[in-house]
């Protein structure tokens, strides 16, 4: 057996991980550190995105993920992590996590997330 939280209760981390301050969504290009405010990419808007039930430890994020398009920011910028924000601008840091693979981000080009999921371990 695993080490780890019961199911219900990793079910209510999740849930709580992305409640009132993971609303919207911000780019870093870098790890984005305690306050969620260290290497904020150049594009400073953050998008709104909604998250579904969680089931299993984890919760995902759903309907219309975030997009970025039509970069206006640094040429050659390179994106690595993501913060959930509490507002579209100011507000309370959530959490962060690191993009599965990072991008290079050009003049003109879009950046638009697949999936966002949170998982907390389970005992099994």
């Amino acid at each position: 057996m695993a080490d780890g939280l019961s199911t219900a209760n990793a079910n209510l981390a999740a849930a709580a991980a992305v409640g009132t301050n993971a609303a919207f969504a911000q780019l870093h290009t870098a790890d984005p550190g305690s306050a969620g405010t260290t290497a904020v990419a150049s594009v400073t808007t953050r998008p709104a995105l909604t998250w579904a039930s969680a089931s299993g430890g984890a919760v995902s994020a759903n309907g219309t993920l975030p997009s970025w398009t039509a970069w206006a920011g640094t040429n050659g910028q390179v994106i690595t992590d993501l913060s959930t924000w509490s507002l579209s601008s100011s507000g309370t840091f959530g959490l962060s996590t690191p993009l599965s693979a990072s991008q290079t981000m050009n003049t003109g080009d879009s950046l638009t997330l697949t999936s966002w999921t949170v998982t907390f371990p389970t005992a099994s």
